[in-house]
């Protein structure tokens, strides 16, 4: 990982049960930041704060984001790692509670850019809230897109939820005129789509 306060972050994630974004998807995510000129990001899933920083690092200096967790500990630590990475606390917001109930309460078309990384059945849910709150040319990504069973496809095996949440965001967004989709093979796979 690199420098210090992305390091910590890093390997408190590693130890606990969000696990960080690598390097790669991190740098992908401060790049699609800063090609945009983000002022504004909503994350879901802030874990310890390793996506966070990168995307912090690619937004505008002055830009706010915004970072959803269910989790209270994982939230203190993120908030302690942007501080420790140069971040002020002027410069994140962080909400504690179920994305799903935290979203709906945010602005319409307020923000250059939705991140999500978290429970992946619950992807086709965040999609619409990302269409409402993104203004025209924002970016949702969407982590994790990648991440199968394993399992071959057959008569017998069972539907993972995670798998069909997935396959059907990705078919929206391959199908749907509301967006202009990359998946970028980082990671567990980054889907970015612009809405146009």
């Amino acid at each position: 990982m690199g420098d210090g306060p992305l390091a910590d972050a890093y390997d408190a994630g590693v130890r606990s049960a969000a696990p960080p974004v690598d390097a790669a998807t991190g740098a992908a995510l401060r790049f699609l930041t800063a090609a945009i000129g983000a002022r504004s990001v909503v994350e879901v899933g802030t874990g310890c704060g390793t996506s966070g920083i990168w995307l912090l690092r690619g937004m505008a200096p002055d830009g706010i984001l915004t970072t959803v967790d269910v989790n209270a500990a994982y939230q203190d630590y993120a908030r302690s790692a942007f501080g420790r990475a140069g971040f002020g606390a002027g410069r994140a917001r962080l909400i504690r509670g179920v994305a799903l109930e935290v979203l709906p309460r945010l602005t319409d078309g307020g923000y250059d850019m939705v991140s999500i990384d978290a429970d992946p059945v619950s992807y086709p849910s965040y999609l619409e809230e990302a269409l409402r709150l993104l203004r025209p040319g924002g970016v949702v990504v969407f982590n994790n897109m990648l991440v199968t069973s394993g399992e071959p496809d057959g008569p017998l095996r069972v539907p993972d939820p995670a798998e069909i949440a997935i396959r059907e965001v990705m078919r929206r967004m391959r199908e749907d005129e509301d967006f202009i989709p990359l998946l970028v093979p980082v990671g567990e796979g980054l889907l970015a789509a612009i809405r146009p």
